[in-house]
């Protein structure tokens, strides 16, 4: 059995994960990007010790923050792992390109790395303007912004699903994803975001990562007196937000998701129905 767990930060996606975990007797591959590497705890919500209740996981922590990861890396892991053990795998995270790339026949030509989705449009920007000075694509223009970056780096042909999975997806109304996202940040900063982000730069001045994930490189510019604290938590939240609506266009136009409304009040009743439909009670029609 293979089942995958998408949706926007927040959403409440490790606790579904879990729960279904011990219900399946499955392990957990993450399918987050900043999560891949070791020592993003707070910045990136990972999840603790105590929330994996002993739940094997796969594709969490196993690089350091100096180190460089692909989406070509990721699919290749994926399939190590999926194909080379037995038992039943449940996928949960945010990154779609990691999904997609992972379970589909994406095809990458040797070396070639890919754009993280999780930049935003002034880093493509700015990117495409080093690729080429001359470039002259709207800044806001982000589908044409990624695909001039891609050109000539990516081989990429997904027009079918090698496994055989469920892809459950979570959502909520937009004021109740703001209102999660805006809460989490806030959370992260009483956690100790900036000390977390303090250190690993210290240790890892070179690190691609934090210069580009949601909530470190914000929470650089402040240590770098560039922003105020406020500032600087208003900047994660809404580049949260923006991420969290990149992820519902991805996994609408890339992927076959199952979608479930998020009971907040009774958790137990959306574990419930996604129980029914994993083991064919309700329609597969989205």
């Amino acid at each position: 059995m293979l089942i995958a767990i998408v949706g926007p930060t927040g959403v409440g996606k490790t606790k579904l994960s879990i729960e279904l975990a011990k219900k399946y007797n499955a392990s957990i591959i993450n399918c987050d990007a900043v999560q891949i590497y070791q020592e993003l705890n707070i910045g990136s919500a990972k999840v603790t010790e105590a929330e994996k209740e002993g739940i094997k996981h796969y594709l969490l922590d196993i690089k350091k923050p100096n180190e460089e990861y692909t989406v070509r890396d990721y699919q290749k892991d994926f399939r190590n792992i999926v194909d080379n053990n037995e038992g039943n795998f449940i996928i949960v995270g945010g990154t779609g390109l990691y999904l997609t790339a992972a379970i589909m026949d994406y095809d990458f030509a040797d070396g070639i790395k890919t754009i993280d989705e999780e930049l935003d449009n002034n880093t493509l920007y700015k990117m495409a303007l080093k690729k080429n000075s001359n470039c002259n694509i709207d800044k806001n223009n982000r589908s044409r912004l990624i695909n001039f970056l891609k050109k000539d780096k990516l081989e990429e042909k997904a027009s079918k699903v090698l496994y055989d999975v469920k892809i459950i997806g979570l959502t909520a109304p937009r004021e109740v994803i703001y209102e999660k996202i805006n809460n989490r940040v806030d959370v992260m900063f009483n956690l100790g975001l900036v000390d977390e982000v303090k250190e690993l730069i210290n240790k890892y001045p070179n690190s691609k990562v934090l210069t580009r994930a949601i909530g470190y490189k914000e929470t650089i510019k402040y240590l770098n007196k560039e922003v105020s604290l406020e500032e600087c938590k208003e900047e994660i939240k809404k580049n949260s937000r923006h991420y969290a609506k990149r992820q519902y266009t991805w996994f609408n136009n890339k992927n076959n998701v199952k979608w479930f409304n998020v009971d907040y009040d009774n958790f137990s009743n959306t574990i419930n129905d996604v129980i029914k439909y994993i083991e064919g009670d309700i329609s597969e029609k989205n």
